[in-house]
């Protein structure tokens, strides 16, 4: 993979593209090296030149689609047969999916079309790039997608714009699209063989979901090991089980990995060194490593997985073109089960992260180890943070629900041609929900932990989590007596988010 930086602007040269290199492209336009154009002009020229010297039905470029794969389309029809085909699908529901998710999956399109096996033409790569420079993001409805043709609904929606219908966002502004394109100079084209098809399928939107999360979920790997810390010095926590040989002989690396974390969150804290009147601690505190360990090696998996799809051509039919010959194949490259099953996974390990958290929150709260009933100064007059640990409970409730897999299940469509789906997207939204989420108990716990802290003065933490601390004590005042808190759980939400990279 090289990709070369020109101002504000991402050169795609080819190769391998990563989790972290989508990422650092969305905030930033792009465009693709003349190897790449080449490749895309190369591998259409080959396709019309096969179209017009054989008599061969090729699926959804000279045939019907799905269930209608058996009927031929004369030549004059080929155009308006792709042209319908983006119209029809465009049937998605629900909530609009947010903008960050639309972007991502238009540059997810880009790159896919950009492998040149698609076999469109250089102007319909072109527009999409045009949309994303000028961050022209259509309005794509989150519901519609079985994750089975790719993701007929929405990537139809995300297309519309090529042929003038359909709305936009673009500058914080939705209207329709021809507002936009006027504005920006853009024309809208004519579809050609082949090209709806390629537009339509692909899991460029289940992707999309699943790279948020996964991006997401590196940095919450890190902030949960800066809450727990917090959370262990605050519950006057035993430091053995941090042991590096107790974890060097459990051998799960996510495991090596949090326990490393933790203790130099807590190196030189006053409050570790102090004698413990206890051996052992709840398995929240106890087991912190094992949990969040197992989390992080999923992280890893999913990142794999997602690096794998990024780097794919996911449409179908593909074109292959060799000096020797060139072929059309069909396939079920756009079948999204391996995201599917990667994002219910990541869901269940993220909710655990959140699950855990929760655990430590009430135990702050329970009137233990010196601690005040619900942290507060006056007990009974005063509640404290007692419904902040209910919040927290409800939330891992709604996680535990979210963590139901959708890959479980799978209807037919199509009139049975379409007889086994994934479910990728739904299983994408869900992992989203699930991500927003856990930032929020984390935001409760890290707030209910610096309220306990208070309550170990004059002693510290360590010097690092001091940092921290006061740093959030810039936005968010220690408890007086009973307040309102739910913006107190906002603004300690953002404080987490904002954090560059938490680790000590």
């Amino acid at each position: 993979m090289i990709i070369f930086d020109s101002m504000d602007q991402n050169i795609f040269e080819g190769g391998d593209l990563s989790v972290e290199d989508i990422i650092s492209f969305l905030g930033s336009k792009l465009d693709l090296s003349d190897m790449i154009w080449n490749r895309i002009e190369s591998n259409r020229n080959s396709l019309e030149r096969l179209l017009t010297k054989t008599g061969e039905s090729y699926y959804g470029i000279n045939t019907g689609f799905g269930s209608l794969y058996s009927i031929t389309i004369s030549p004059d029809q080929i155009r308006d047969l792709q042209t319908n085909l983006l119209r029809s699908h465009a049937c998605g529901v629900g909530p609009v999916a947010p903008v960050n998710i639309v972007r991502l999956t238009l540059l997810l399109k880009i790159i896919s079309l950009s492998q040149g096996h698609s076999a469109v033409r250089k102007e319909i790569v072109q527009f999409l790039i045009d949309l994303f420079n000028y961050n022209i993001l259509p309005i794509v409805p989150s519901m519609g997608s079985l994750g089975a043709s790719g993701d007929l609904a929405p990537l139809a929606h995300l297309c519309l714009p090529m042929i003038g219908e359909g709305e936009v966002v673009f500058k914080r502004e939705q209207m329709g699209v021809g507002r936009a394109l006027q504005t920006c100079g853009m024309d809208t084209i004519t579809l050609a063989a082949k090209e709806g098809l390629a537009l339509i399928n692909g899991t460029q939107f289940s992707l999309a979901w699943l790279i948020y999360a996964i991006e997401n979920a590196r940095r919450l790997s890190e902030v949960v090991e800066m809450c727990t810390a917090l959370s262990m010095d605050a519950y006057d926590c035993h430091p053995s089980p941090l042991d590096t040989d107790i974890h060097e002989h459990r051998r799960q690396p996510g495991q090596i990995i949090s326990a490393a974390t933790l203790r130099k969150w807590l190196d030189g804290s006053e409050i570790q060194k102090n004698k413990k009147g206890h051996l052992q601690d709840p398995y929240s505190f106890r087991c912190a490593p094992q949990v969040h360990g197992a989390t992080r090696d999923v992280i890893e998996y999913a990142r794999t997985i997602a690096g794998y799809e990024i780097n794919a051509v996911t449409d179908n039919p593909l074109v292959f073109n060799s000096e020797d010959e060139t072929k059309i194949v069909s396939g079920g490259n756009f079948h999204a089960q391996p995201l599917a099953l990667t994002s219910d996974f990541l869901a269940i390990a993220l909710a655990e992260l959140g699950s855990i958290s929760e655990r430590r929150s009430y135990l702050l709260l329970g009137g233990q180890r010196g601690l005040p009933p619900t942290l507060a100064q006056h007990p009974g007059v005063e509640s404290g943070m007692m419904i902040c640990q209910y919040t927290a409970a409800s939330i891992v409730n709604r996680n535990k629900i979210l963590s139901h897999p959708a890959s479980t299940d799978s209807i037919v469509t199509s009139a049975g041609q379409e007889d086994h789906v994934s479910m990728a997207a739904g299983a994408g939204m869900k992992l989203y929900e699930v991500v927003n989420n856990v930032w929020k108990i984390l935001a409760i716990e890290w707030m209910i932990a610096c309220q306990a802290l208070e309550y170990r003065r004059p002693f510290k933490t360590s010097p690092q989590l001091e940092e921290k601390y006061n740093a959030y004590r810039m936005r968010v005042a220690p408890l007086s007596g009973d307040r309102v808190l739910s913006s107190d759980i906002d603004m300690t939400e953002n404080f987490l988010r904002s954090l560059p990279s938490p680790q000590p």
